[in-house]
């Protein structure tokens, strides 16, 4: 029970450096934050920066995840006795949910970051590499249907879920409540893309939706 104390409290830690506010830090102070949609993201950081500022966002968020399951959740920790088989078996779902609560509220940065899509990707990565692809596509169909990346964003991790009860991984039960965990954040974090979705002011991602609405009309 400490060694996962600790693995949840490393991945927290690892999730607390956020990309968007790193990079904007080294380009000068720039607080992504306090532009565009507010979002600590790399879909804001690419509207209100640039495709290299995003770009580097975007590969350290999904960075850490990765490092959360792939590393962390593995490697030995010198000073503490190893857990029971049974225990270490959660160490992936404890530093998955970990690092993506670490984005969301940031230790580093007031508790205020980004919304974890990018990092429960490279959580997922890191974990169970087979299944990104589903995840990836529902994100991408979904984006081209309906062009709200907010939407597409909960879909994909609805998906995760899906794909983790009904795939071969074993255990089975810590990937799943990982999974679960992660598409109730993913969704609680874009309560307001929600809020204005339903209100019909939400912005869509005009050049992906517009080739969907192309493709219905052809």
């Amino acid at each position: 029970m400490t060694e996962l104390l600790v693995r949840a409290v490393l991945g927290y830690l690892l999730g607390s450096i956020v990309g968007s506010l790193l990079i904007g830090r080294l380009r000068g102070g720039v607080d992504i934050r306090r532009v565009g949609s507010g979002n600590a993201g790399a879909t804001n950081a690419l509207r209100t920066q640039s495709k290299a500022f995003a770009f580097w966002v975007l590969l350290i968020d999904i960075g850490k995840g990765w490092m959360a399951t792939g590393l962390l959740a593995t490697a030995r920790i010198p000073w503490i006795a190893g857990a029971p088989a049974h225990w270490r078996a959660w160490s992936v779902a404890v530093c998955g949910v970990a690092v993506v609560l670490g984005h969301v509220y940031p230790l580093w940065h007031g508790f205020r970051g980004g919304k974890g899509v990018a990092t429960v990707v490279g959580a997922v990565l890191g974990a169970s590499p087979v299944l990104l692809l589903p995840m990836l596509l529902i994100w991408l169909l979904a984006v081209i249907l309906f062009g709200f990346v907010g939407l597409a964003s909960i879909l994909g991790a609805i998906t995760f879920v899906v794909a983790a009860a009904a795939g071969s991984v074993e255990p089975r039960k810590p990937l799943l409540t990982f999974a679960v965990l992660s598409a109730l954040l993913i969704t609680f974090t874009h309560r307001g893309n929600i809020a204005r979705m339903l209100a019909g002011t939400e912005p869509r991602a005009r050049r992906l939706w517009l080739l969907g609405a192309a493709r219905s009309r052809s």
